[in-house]
């Protein structure tokens, strides 16, 4: 589980260029694990779960985006799944 905190901005679930003029500012998440080459989105301002992950190494990175998809920020946090 990963939490997560903005500031400055909401998560909620509005997407499109009319998005961009709501006060104050709102967005979402762009979430990645691994190197896998796709991605979700994420709008509903709770935590991340992820499940399922094999034990070793892994990494997320979380991109908070404006409406518009565009990334305004990034974070990659790195974890280790112990073996069972």
């Amino acid at each position: 589980m990963l939490q997560y905190r903005t500031e400055n901005l909401r998560i909620v679930e509005v997407f499109g260029p009319g998005g961009l003029s709501v006060v104050p500012r709102i967005g979402h998440l762009h979430v990645y694990v691994d190197d896998l080459q796709w991605h979700w989105v994420d709008a509903s301002g709770e935590p991340i779960i992820i499940q399922g992950l094999p034990p070793g190494a892994h990494h997320v990175r979380i991109d908070l985006a404006d409406p518009t998809h565009h990334v305004i920020d990034t974070s990659t946090v790195s974890f280790e799944v112990p073996p069972r």
